[in-house]
């Protein structure tokens, strides 16, 4: 290939006579584009916009639905907690009426042994039989009002609480706490986790409280 060719123009007299060609490319491009060519972008970002709205409306739509399971499924586990509850205090407190009448067998039971002293049970043997009885009876009421759930409430020498013991009487002992249960005239008792009869008890009063009580054995 002759270096003639490759050389560079040197003047306009040498540049070929189609080289201004390429500077109505710009200007033909323009005009081979169709009238309605923004119109198009327009409509297209229009649709954008639309689209983009819809899945926002979608998505909103869809956090309040998981909301409303969520809560439905929430409150749908609090009925069945609320039924079992229920249904296990059916079955724990339904003989509480029938116990009720059975605390007073067990008093009717305790009395009768108080009654019989031991040195009478000692002079004769029949009485002192019958009354092995009536203990051994007791004994068995005992492990059933257990089976049961059903307990005596301690109360002897415990400070008076309203939740647990009915006051039938106060003595005068300042030797004792103001308020604490000397003499328990009823035995009460508790079923399971409720309280089934209050112990009626005796309580003292004109003593110290147990708060001055705690004080003085602190100094």
């Amino acid at each position: 290939m002759s270096t003639e060719n490759n050389r560079p123009f040197e003047n306009e007299d040498e540049l070929p006579e189609d080289f201004g060609l390429d500077e109505n490319v710009e200007h033909m491009a323009a005009e081979d584009m169709p009238e309605d060519f923004e119109a198009q972008d327009t409509d297209h970002d229009g649709a954008y916009a639309a689209l983009a709205a819809e899945i926002e409306s979608l998505k909103a739509e869809n956090a309040d639905l998981k909301d409303r399971l969520l809560r439905a499924v929430a409150e749908a586990d609090n009925v069945r907690k609320r039924s079992e509850k229920e249904r296990g205090d059916t079955a724990k407190f339904a003989v509480s009426n029938f116990a009720r009448h059975l605390v007073g067998v067990a008093d009717n039971l305790r009395r009768a042994i108080d009654a019989v002293p031991e040195e009478r049970r000692a002079e004769n043997e029949l009485i002192k039989s019958m009354m092995e009885g009536v203990e051994a009876t007791e004994r068995e009421m005992l492990r059933a009002f257990e089976a049961a759930g059903i307990k005596p409430i301690d109360a002897l020498d415990q400070p008076f609480n309203p939740n647990f013991h009915e006051v039938m009487f106060e003595a005068e002992m300042p030797d004792k706490p103001a308020g604490t249960v000397f003499q328990v005239l009823e035995t009460g008792y508790m079923i399971h986790d409720r309280l089934l009869r209050p112990a009626r008890v005796g309580v003292t009063k004109g003593g110290p409280k147990v708060q001055d009580k705690k004080i003085d054995e602190e100094i």
